[in-house]
C-alpha cells in the first residue's frame, strides 16, 4: 500500500482512506463548487470510509506541482485541464483542443472515462505513469477578455496574451495571432494590471470569481473551448480502494459532472449581465466578432503543432 494516503487501513471488508484533493480554482468557480460537492458525495457514498479534504486556490502549489504531487502520491486527487497531464502523455491534451465539441453535452460524452474510446486508450498510458482520470468537470465555454475590443485575430497580432503554461494553449494563442506569455492563474490579475499581458481567456465563471473586470474592459464571446477539466487520482491509491468504493466514487463524480454542465449552461446568461453591470463590454457575432476567422486560424495552428491529434479529433467528433 502507498504511504501517500493520510490514512489507509482495512476495516473488515472496507478500506478506510483520507485523500487530499488539490486544485487551483478560486471561490465561486464551478470547479470549486464541484470539488466541495464531490468530497461530500464521496464520504456519503462510502459511509465515511473514504473522506476527501479539498485544497483549492493553489494551496498545494501550481498546476505542475499538483500533477507531480498526484503522480508521486503526496497529493491523492486533483483536477485541471486535460492538457495539464500532457507532460506524462502528450496526446491527452487533445481533449482541450479548441473548436472540437459540438456542445456541452457532447463534451461530457466524449470525455467520459467509462465510455469514451479515445479517453480509455489514453488512460491506459496515464496509468503506466501512475495517474488515472476518473471524472471530468464542465466549467463553461472559454472566452477572451482584454483591455480593448477584440473582433478578429488581427486585433491581437503581436500583443502579449496570457497562455496557460501548457503547449496546447501556447499553440492556440499563436493561432489567435498573439504572443503567448505563460502566467500562472494566481499571478494573472497582477499580470493584467501591470500590462505583462493585455488579455487572457477563461470561462466567464473564472473572470467573475477572480474579479478580472477590475483589470479588463472587454469580453469577446469566442467560445473557442468547451472547458472540460479532468479529475485524476494516484493510481496506487485508486487500486488500494475496494471495487465497491471505486464504483461509488465514479458515480458521484459522474453525477457532479452533469450538475456542473447544468450550472455552466444556466450561469452564462446571468454572468454576461453581471459582468456588463460591472462595466465590461461584451462583444458577440452581432457586434462583428469573427468566430470563423478564429476557428480557421487556430485550427490551422493546432494542426501544424500537433499533427498526431488529427485522428483523435476525428474520433472525438464521431462520439454521438
Amino acid at each position: 500500500m502507498t504511504g501517500a494516503v493520510v490514512a489507509l487501513a482495512m476495516t473488515g471488508a472496507a478500506v478506510s482512506a483520507e485523500l487530499r484533493y488539490a486544485h487551483v480554482g478560486a471561490e465561486g468557480d464551478i470547479q470549486t463548487i464541484y470539488a466541495a460537492e464531490a468530497a461530500k458525495g464521496i464520504a456519503a457514498a462510502t459511509g465515511d470510509d473514504v473522506t476527501v479534504t479539498v485544497y483549492p486556490a493553489s494551496q498545494l502549489g501550481g498546476v505542475a506541482e499538483m500533477v507531480d504531487g498526484v503522480r508521486m502520491g503526496s497529493i491523492q486527487m486533483g483536477h485541471h485541464d486535460f492538457a495539464s497531464l500532457a507532460r506524462l502523455v502528450p496526446e491527452v491534451a487533445v481533449f482541450n483542443a479548441p473548436f472540437i465539441y459540438r456542445d456541452g453535452e457532447h463534451a461530457l460524452r466524449a470525455t467520459d472515462p467509462a465510455t469514451s474510446p479515445a479517453l480509455q486508450a489514453i488512460n491506459e498510458k496515464l496509468v503506466a505513469q501512475g495517474v488515472r482520470i476518473i471524472g471530468r468537470i464542465y466549467r463553461g465555454d472559454r472566452q477572451i477578455s482584454s483591455n480593448f475590443p477584440v473582433k478578429s485575430p488581427a486585433d491581437l497580432a503581436g500583443k502579449p496574451f496570457r497562455a496557460v503554461p501548457l503547449e496546447l494553449w501556447v499553440s492556440m494563442v499563436k493561432g489567435f495571432g498573439a504572443i503567448p506569455t505563460p502566467v500562472e492563474v494566481a499571478e494573472l490579475p497582477t499580470a493584467l494590471m501591470t500590462g505583462v499581458v493585455v488579455g487572457q481567456e477563461n470561462p466567464l465563471t473564472m473572470i467573475a470569481s477572480n474579479n478580472l473586470n477590475e483589470v479588463q474592459s472587454h469580453i469577446a464571446m469566442t467560445g473557442h473551448m468547451r472547458a472540460v477539466l479532468a479529475v485524476f487520482v494516484n493510481e496506487e491509491v485508486w487500486q488500494d480502494l475496494t471495487e465497491e468504493q471505486r464504483t461509488a466514487i465514479t458515480k458521484v463524480l459522474d453525477d457532479e459532472a452533469k450538475k456542473s454542465l447544468q450550472m455552466a449552461q444556466e450561469g452564462e446568461t446571468k454572468l454576461v449581465k453581471e459582468l456588463e453591470g460591472r462595466g465590461m463590454t461584451v462583444i458577440t457575432e452581432a457586434d462583428g466578432l469573427d468566430i470563423a476567422a478564429f476557428r480557421e486560424k487556430v485550427g490551422a495552428q493546432i494542426a501544424r503543432d500537433f499533427p498526431n491529434f488529427t485522428p483523435l479529433i476525428e474520433q472525438i467528433q464521431a462520439v454521438k
